[in-house]
């Protein structure tokens, strides 16, 4: 929860900076997002090729559990598409690829920032680089809040399906707390293929 509120007061911070001309002119002009871009994604590469348990997850991997990260995708992806319908601002594709972000907030935001510019437009892509930004701390936020009423009204899988790419980090003790720790192994392998998708289906969506 506390990173959650810190990513949210370094975004209206540099809001509130950006709003008053706090920056300089070649912070906004340059391309210094999509450099900030390939950083984050050579330390997502470099996290998730260091990480201890990516072995076990890959020697231990069935297809049974590849269904829970599928279940996921395709029930976020629907859900969104349904959303979309109510939306007439944008089109399908462009909240898809707001949902497709499972959570990840940093690396969608920044992806459709700096992707979906081309197709999207310098405004479209901003106002959608913020939506998919609230959306997704939101979608951890709710994890965190809700997963005992989840697993009880529901299943042990239900927050780890809610949780997204985060169920390998931030709502990984939440889960193991609620869903028993007997569902670990299947959080971590889970957030491991729904992160892996992420840098893929965001981008497939804006240049939609």
């Amino acid at each position: 929860m506390k990173s959650s509120m810190v990513i949210v007061g370094a975004f209206v911070a540099g809001a509130v900076a950006g709003w008053l001309g706090l920056l300089p002119g070649w912070v906004a002009e340059s391309r210094l997002s999509l450099w900030v871009l390939f950083a984050l994604m050579f330390q997502v590469g470099m996290g998730i090729g260091s990480d201890s348990r990516l072995r076990e997850i890959v020697r231990t991997l069935s297809p049974r559990m590849l269904l829970v990260p599928c279940a996921t995708v395709v029930g976020t992806l629907a859900a969104t598409a349904a959303v979309s319908l109510l939306l007439s601002r944008w089109s399908v594709t462009q909240v898809l690829a707001v949902g497709s972000g499972f959570g990840y907030y940093s690396l969608s935001s920044i992806l459709i920032s700096s992707v979906g510019e081309a197709s999207m437009g310098v405004q479209v892509a901003s106002e959608l680089a913020t939506i998919a930004l609230m959306a997704n701390i939101f979608r951890e936020i709710f994890t965190l809040l809700f997963a005992p009423l989840m697993v009880r009204w529901f299943s042990p899988l239900a927050p780890i399906c809610a949780g997204g790419a985060t169920t390998m980090d931030t709502t990984l003790p939440v889960i193991t707390r609620f869903s028993g720790k007997e569902w670990v192994f299947i959080s971590i392998a889970h957030g491991a293929v729904v992160d892996f998708s992420v840098p893929f289906l965001v981008p497939f969506f804006c240049s939609l």
